[in-house]
């Protein structure tokens, strides 16, 4: 097969491309680093012409083309399966909602249960010798939203990585309707780690003591998370190994510093197995066509199967806050939306049925408000309309900057004992007073 010549065939330019979406339609985005630049700008130009296009996607860097016109929402829905800060922006217009998933079982919701995509369309790397167009460093659920796709197609561009993978981690050329070469855009990047804080360095001290040699890791995003990458990057920790949903810079620090080999991994041995990746061009750096490093679909690296056949598993993720009951918000502050469930509960889970293996959750004891008013992440209960990401009992270790905790097994007043031992002092005495008038309070010889 002249692979070339099909690929000249199926050229087109952007605009003509999205002719194919009508209105009614699902459109898929794809995710992350995947989300279409010529593509987008071309179907915003057919804004007047279109009415209820529902888009799905995740994680934006910026906002799309299509939703710069203050009446978009008029045309175009976004549904999203993780939110980021320009996600929670498109909310407040009424434009974008977010979708409950575990996100392990995104490719199977695909597959069973949405309606499925009308078009796909992302960014891809540029196609290899024998057909085929890297997903880059997103392999998560983006062959499962192609499988169902009436129509799709593909943004080539060339700084997007090739990251080697087991499999679903990229698209033949027969299976897509049009190319289209776009203006190799720099992919998005998050915000490269600032300087941990104080408290993310007494929390991460902590953490990084429970971790052995050998240990596999799954860090989440955030301060707290990285400030722990930094330690073991400093630390004398050996032959550590990767199995995570998202891959981020910290991962890169820990590999550069000699500390991963993945020799004591069961699965994926030797190599840095994630759904996806986002962070720095430092991160997209390491991970083109890098051997060590393993793309793999989210219903494998997220399967709590898998994640518990895997040794001193050690999970580390944050939250939002935590009640007395132990229940873990890690997606929203009230109503107001903030992130998604994600893998957590899945890492939570699969950690603490490892061999040696443990779940973290992480926060600070208090936080600030915009009038200066300093509040406790420790509270009675959640606020109303916050969400369970993780059930009370499913949390292993709760950390703040003032301890460490083992929640599980404990009855209701061990835990609110517990829970408060590790809230800001400044707030202890309150949230005893809550707990006695919930009935689970029941002080201890401590």
């Amino acid at each position: 097969m002249d692979y070339k010549s099909e690929y000249q065939s199926k050229l087109k330019s952007a605009d003509e491309a999205v002719k194919v979406v009508k209105s009614g339609d699902w459109v898929d985005y794809a995710w992350c680093v995947n989300t279409p630049e010529a593509l987008d700008k071309a179907l915003a130009k057919r804004t007047d012409e279109l009415k209820d296009v529902k888009v799905r996607g995740g994680i934006l860097f910026h906002i799309p083309a299509i939703f710069e016109r203050e009446d978009a929402g008029e045309h175009f829905c976004w549904n999203s399966w993780h939110m980021s800060g320009v996600e929670r922006k498109l909310i407040d217009r009424g434009c974008a909602y977010y979708a409950p998933i575990r996100y392990s079982e995104l490719p199977v919701y695909y597959r069973t249960s949405i309606e499925p995509s009308d078009v796909v369309m992302m960014q891809v790397a540029p196609m290899d010798q024998h057909g085929y167009f890297n997903f880059g460093p997103s392999a998560s659920h983006l062959m499962a939203a192609c499988e169902g796709a009436k129509h799709i197609i593909v943004e080539v561009n060339e700084n997007m990585p090739r990251c080697l993978g087991g499999y679903e981690s990229e698209i033949h050329i027969s299976k897509v309707e049009a190319i289209v070469e776009g203006d190799n855009p720099p992919l998005g990047e998050l915000p490269a780690a600032v300087e941990p804080s104080e408290i993310d360095k007494k929390v991460a001290e902590m953490i990084v003591k429970e971790i052995p040699d050998g240990a596999c890791l799954q860090l989440g995003i955030g301060g707290m998370p990285n400030a722990v990458g930094s330690l073991i990057a400093q630390s004398d920790l050996k032959d550590l190994g990767v199995h995570t949903e998202m891959y981020v810079d910290a991962f890169v620090d820990i590999a550069k510093a000699g500390k991963i080999t993945g020799a004591k991994k069961s699965t994926g041995r030797f190599r840095q197995t994630y759904a996806f990746g986002a962070g720095t061009k430092k991160l997209y750096d390491y991970l083109d066509d890098n051997p060590g490093c393993l793309s793999a679909p989210v219903d494998f690296t997220n399967d709590v199967r898998v994640i518990s056949q895997l040794d001193n598993f050690i999970s580390i993720n944050n939250a939002v806050d935590v009640d007395l009951y132990g229940q873990v918000n890690a997606e929203s502050a009230g109503t107001r939306h903030i992130s998604g469930a994600g893998g957590q509960m899945d890492f939570v889970m699969g950690a603490y049925l490892s061999n040696g293996g443990k779940s973290f959750i992480c926060l600070s004891s208090t936080f600030t408000k915009k009038d200066g008013t300093v509040s406790s992440r420790i509270r009675p209960t959640l606020a109303n309309g916050s969400v369970v990401t993780d059930t009370r009992p499913q949390v292993h270790y709760l950390v703040t900057e003032y301890g460490m905790v083992n929640l599980k097994g404990s009855s209701a007043w061990e835990r609110a004992e517990k829970i408060i031992s590790v809230a800001h002092p400044d707030f202890r005495d309150e949230l005893i007073k809550e707990a006695e008038a919930m009935h689970i309070w029941r002080r201890s010889n401590k």
